[in-house]
């Protein structure tokens, strides 16, 4: 590969980092950050919704910089600027210029979705560098073959390690292969050998998987039959793709699709072709949400960047070179008014933001939160205080009282939700409770005195899960914690 094809991408790549890093403090700490660092506080080799990687990055972080969001916030500005620039590599390794190689890194760097996912701490951002780096990989190792297939067996265990979705990825790419062809590339030792390094670098999760009886199955059911944050519909699947980039640069990835179906300078790729429409099929039968597909569009776009500026020279050059500019300025333009901390918070309640972009919502208010349960922790007698703990109704709110045990009084935080489960139960002497988002009928079955002593209020009236939420003073305990705790455990 020409290195020189390949600065304009890192150009790109450095322009993202760069924004992200900038904006990485604005709004505040989202709520599935709180609960990567409660993780990384308990490490282990897996956990009830996830693989160890992105704790273990929250871990470093936070003895790196301490509580400094924007040190939080790092390492996923520079996955996304990474994630940008393999981009380009794919396009560079697929034929591609200088031009096309920017153009597909250009293309991912206004998408919606690695925008929103690198601004905050999350397994979908390294996820999608994960899917980008073994996307370039394969294309490598289905062109020349030999060792890289140890590379790309490296990169998916790797990954696999962060989120077991990847396995979707080769799998959909070797049966493309085995439709499509070259049947050629899978024989030998080296496609095999690179298949048995990535098992055995998985091989720590599926090990704890097992021993704790396969809970990521249950989540993946629950969030096929019940869903969660980011579910969607079956018949939304397909509709909500072209939001993933941004509906402007459809026909780029539209144009790499066929490409890798139908150029005979990409025959030797055409397996991503069909990987691509089996793995839409496949997700939308299996109930997955929708942004399960976007690890597929960086070597979509990158396929499409060639064929793309074809058109652009074809014709009217300049006229059709200003439209592609516009499109990308506008899908740029309309990402950072959505997905980016941009606009101020007191201005988010009522605006499309939030219903564009979930994640806003669910980082504001957290200091307001935590400040609420503090008062009512500082208005118990002294002396009841060493006895008194927080029962959260989610790790969100769980994670967040515990990271700001620093900053105030707060009492330790329990929650049945997903492995803070496992962290609990509290202590038997734990004899009073401060309770936020849990069922007040569960609360009255558990405590013979529940009695409202606050009100949890962002206090710009944003409407997020916690905003108007009682905190529940609760006493007088009518079971022992063992016996209580399997009533709290929630999968979600």
């Amino acid at each position: 590969m020409r290195t020189h094809r390949l600065l304009g991408a890192l150009v790109v790549a450095l322009v993202v980092v760069a924004v992200l890093v900038a904006v990485a403090d604005r709004y505040g700490y989202h709520r599935d950050e709180f609960y990567y660092l409660a993780a990384g506080a308990h490490p282990a080799f897996g956990y009830v919704d996830q693989p160890p990687v992105t704790p273990l990055v929250a871990r470093a972080a936070r003895l790196l910089f301490g509580d400094s969001l924007v040190g939080l916030r790092l390492a996923p500005a520079l996955a996304t600027g990474l994630t940008v620039l393999c981009t380009g590599m794919i396009a560079s390794a697929l034929g591609g210029g200088r031009a096309a190689t920017s153009l597909a890194a250009a293309s991912v760097a206004v998408g919606a979705f690695p925008i929103a996912t690198g601004h905050v701490l999350s397994t979908s951002t390294f996820d999608l560098l994960a899917w980008t780096v073994l996307s370039w990989l394969l294309v490598r190792a289905l062109r020349v073959g030999g060792p890289v297939w140890l590379t790309a067996g490296a990169a998916a265990g790797l990954g696999l390690e962060n989120k077991t979705l990847l396995v979707a990825l080769p799998a959909a790419v070797g049966l493309g292969v085995l439709l499509a062809g070259p049947r050629a590339a899978l024989r030998g030792r080296w496609p095999w050998l690179g298949a048995l390094l990535a098992v055995l670098l998985w091989a720590p999760n599926l090990v704890w998987q097992a021993v704790h009886g396969w809970p990521q199955l249950t989540m993946a059911s629950t969030i096929a039959h019940v869903g969660n944050g980011g579910s969607a519909p079956w018949w939304q699947f397909i509709p909500f793709q072209p939001v993933l980039v941004g509906p402007l640069l459809v026909p780029v990835w539209l144009a790499g699709w066929w490409s890798l179906a139908r150029d005979p300078a990409q025959r030797r790729c055409r397996g991503f072709a069909v990987a691509y429409l089996v793995l839409l099929v496949g997700l939308m039968v299996a109930g997955g949400k929708p942004y399960y597909l976007v690890g597929m569009y960086p070597v979509l776009l990158a396929a499409g960047s060639e064929p793309t500026l074809r058109w652009v020279r074809r014709g009217r050059a300049r006229v059709r070179g200003a439209v592609l500019v516009v499109a990308l300025l506008l899908n740029a333009a309309v990402t950072a008014v959505l997905m980016l901390p941009l606009v101020p918070a007191r201005l988010l309640p009522g605006s499309p933001m939030v219903a564009v972009q979930p994640l806003s919502a669910e980082s504001v208010g957290w200091p307001g939160f935590a400040s609420a349960v503090s008062r009512a922790y500082q208005a118990l007698p002294a002396a009841r205080r060493p006895s008194t703990v927080l029962l959260a109704g989610n790790y969100g709110e769980a994670g967040a009282v515990q990271l700001f045990r620093d900053r105030m009084p707060l009492p330790p935080a329990y929650s049945g939700q997903n492995s803070y489960f496992d962290w609990g139960p509290p202590p038997e002497s734990a004899d009073t409770v401060l309770a936020v988002g849990v069922d007040e009928s569960s609360l009255r079955r558990w405590f013979s005195s529940v009695t409202p002593v606050a009100r949890i209020d962002n206090g710009i009236g944003l409407d997020n899960q916690e905003q108007g939420r009682a905190v529940w003073l609760c006493q007088g305990r009518q079971a022992s914690w063992a016996e209580i705790w399997p009533s709290v455990r929630r999968v979600s």
